[in-house]
């Protein structure tokens, strides 16, 4: 447990375990939606954030929040009132974001490939106490609202036309999940990286759903699974020369696959049990007839 005397452990752990509740708690939403690439391209859309943060010499965490608020808001109008151009829209913004901040942070004086490199993929080593402070109040934020609105998020995400006749504020609450979505997708890149967001915000959601239906249950076990990877990936990288955004992700797929296995034949042992129980027979023939129990016509 020596890590644990390291400051920058103990930042990186910090992170980690906010990245692993908030990244399943939106994405848990994103999936009821069918939108699991939707932290992807906030992810690229937050790259000309980052670049304009080392341009101006301001933070790039703040500065990449605001943009990935900006295009996710974007995004969801896009996705309301696209129609059919509305996927091409859409992979302007996702490639221009990108290319945008590629361009902006090499024209920075302070920033480099490394740096961009850093954001992509995640670096723990480069996690700083400004850094843990603004992944702090953004979780907040984030575990607030996905938590706070949980019923309100849930109904809109299942059957948006029958939120709207119960009288939901429907646009403003898919406002909400994209918003939400991209200040997740903002805490996490210093931990998994931009281009590997998505996976930590679906993989967890979608192991959970292997064992459970019920909205609360999946939930939790999303969110148990994200703190687990997430730790794990970041102990692991700490003894090995090893890329954390990659191995959280990996170990994610990974417990997705164990489960999967475990729950295939706990499936068809159930599915089993439900057909002999619908084929049983509970009636009873009496032993012996009764005159009274012919019918006369």
């Amino acid at each position: 447990m020596e890590f644990l005397n390291d400051a920058f452990m103990q930042r990186s752990l910090l992170a980690a375990f906010l990245v692993g509740i908030t990244a399943p708690a939106v994405g848990i939403y994103l999936v009821q939606r069918r939108q699991a690439l939707m932290g992807d391209g906030i992810g690229h859309v937050a790259m000309t954030g980052v670049g304009l943060g080392f341009l101006l010499n301001s933070s790039p965490i703040w500065m990449a929040t605001a943009v990935a608020v900006a295009g996710s808001v974007a995004m969801e109008l896009i996705r309301a009132y696209g129609k059919t151009r509305g996927d091409l829209a859409l992979a302007l913004l996702f490639y221009g974001g990108m290319a945008g901040g590629v361009l902006l942070i090499n024209l920075s004086d302070t920033g480099s490939n490394a740096n961009l490199s850093s954001f992509l993929f995640g670096s723990l080593s480069t996690v700083s106490p400004e850094d843990v402070t603004a992944i702090v109040v953004l979780a907040a934020i984030v575990l607030l609202v996905t938590v706070g609105l949980r019923r309100q998020l849930f109904a809109v995400s299942q059957d948006e036309a029958f939120a709207r006749v119960t009288g939901l504020p429907v646009r403003a609450l898919n406002l909400i999940v994209a918003v939400t979505a991209a200040m997740t997708v903002t805490v996490a890149m210093r931990v998994v990286g931009l281009l590997l967001v998505s996976a930590l915000m679906v993989v967890p959601v979608a192991a959970a759903q292997q064992l459970s239906r019920s909205f609360r249950t999946t939930f939790v076990l999303a969110v148990v699974i994200g703190i687990t990877v997430t730790l794990s990936g970041t102990v692991t990288t700490y003894y090995v020369d090893a890329p954390p955004g990659a191995t959280i992700v990996l170990y994610a797929i990974g417990v997705f696959i164990a489960l999967t296995a475990l729950a295939t034949p706990l499936a068809r042992r159930r599915a089993r049990a439900a057909e002999a129980a619908a084929n049983a027979c509970d009636a009873t023939v009496p032993a012996t007839r009764r005159p009274s129990d012919d019918v006369r016509v």
